[in-house]
């Protein structure tokens, strides 16, 4: 297992590419600093809004959670004199402070559509879909990327405004740095499907087709009919997230009164317990969670050093999220032996220590235990 020399990322990361020691995700955030000409690409972005304008009232649509990313993308484009409709995918397991942030945004002056999904539907994927790939998560990331593109549809407004673009900010492949939009092929490559499709879910426990017709992507007719065009507001704006953070909180984001489970930080994922399992599993996965997410973005926009990075890392990632886990079991209805099974499933052996049963080895807090050459130097 191997860090970049730069940040804390390891080369576990699934399309994480090294150059003489360094990750992409650092050498593109170079990229952003040094080569980039941010004025051409806001020109750029203006240009393409005007270009898409067709709805009397809606310039494009937002997708939104009420996290501090899209009350900025709110934020930004209010500020750009267009008129947004945003649309929010429900969360698996709301939080209160989600609620309240949620309501927030749209007491910036937008109008929004919640979309209570069937709760009888979303549980059953949601139960066989962590069996199936071991993220807790994977039926609303779907949900999320599947609903915004079918009210475009259904809106006659063409344009949509993603946040970031994750291969930009946390690395990918060198041929997805350049790309400013979101489609169904970025979808099925980035998306966290993982070789999972909702066509596969058809005949779980009784679900029809027509059960999971909020789950399907838009028809190529009905995208190519409006013209639908997904674009990364990251790609044209220099995305900076203590910046980001900052302009969310001076218009009334709230934070938590302390760190999350998973990480350092007191602001990711605050609409949802299960994100925090979430970040768990891609812990257990490829031994790094949203701590290092977190430290290496620091590290990389100048906040923290390296030295620093280290050591978050080694306090805060692979901690346990007992809370999240219990509110998980409870919404699910797993025991917690049948949950334990299935995260053990996917617990990468090479990263974690076993016993001589094979049973792997958890400290006090029933965190798993890396072997030495693993832990983050």
């Amino acid at each position: 297992m191997k860090y970049c020399k730069n940040c804390v990322m390891p080369n576990t990361k699934p399309d994480l590419h090294f150059d003489d020691g360094v990750c992409d995700a650092c050498q593109s955030q170079d990229s952003k600093n040094s080569k980039v000409n941010w004025g051409a690409r806001e020109a750029e972005f203006l240009s393409l809004v005007k270009s898409y304008k067709v709805h009397p009232d809606y310039d494009c649509v937002i997708g939104v959670s009420g996290g501090k990313d899209s009350t900025f993308q709110v934020l930004k484009i209010l500020e750009l004199g267009l008129n947004p409709i945003c649309i929010c995918f429900e969360p698996s397991i709301p939080t209160e402070i989600g609620v309240k942030n949620l309501e927030n945004l749209n007491n910036l002056g937008v109008d929004l559509i919640h979309i209570k999904r069937n709760p009888i539907v979303y549980k059953k994927l949601a139960k066989e879909a962590f069996i199936r790939t071991g993220d807790n998560e994977w039926q609303n990331h779907l949900g999320i990327f599947t609903t915004v593109p079918k009210f475009a549809v259904n809106l006659n407004v063409p344009l949509i405004i993603w946040g970031e673009s994750p291969q930009i900010e946390y690395g990918g492949p060198a041929s997805s740095k350049n790309r400013n939009t979101l489609d169904r092929q970025w979808l099925e490559e980035f998306g966290g499907l993982l070789g999972n499709r909702i066509s596969d879910m058809v005949g779980v426990d009784g679900l029809t087709k027509k059960d999971l017709a909020l789950y399907q992507y838009a028809s190529d007719e009905e995208i190519n009919r409006v013209e639908v065009t997904g674009l990364f507001l990251g790609y044209y704006f220099k995305w900076d997230l203590r910046e980001v953070l900052k302009k969310s909180k001076s218009h009334g984001f709230k934070v938590a009164d302390r760190p999350i489970e998973t990480t350092y930080e007191n602001f990711e994922n605050l609409d949802c317990y299960s994100n925090h399992l979430h970040d768990y599993l891609k812990y257990v996965k490829f031994g790094f969670g949203r701590a290092t997410d977190n430290a290496c973005l620091d590290v990389r926009l100048g906040y923290i050093t390296r030295e620093q990075a280290v050591r978050l890392v080694n306090k805060y990632d692979g901690r346990l999220p007992k809370k999240a886990i219990e509110k998980y079991l409870e919404f699910t209805g797993f025991t917690e032996k049948e949950f334990n099974k299935i995260v053990d499933s996917y617990t990468n052996k090479r990263i974690f220590k076993r016993d001589s049963n094979g049973v792997f080895v958890r400290d006090i807090d029933g965190s798993l235990v890396r072997k030495e050459e693993y832990i983050v130097r």
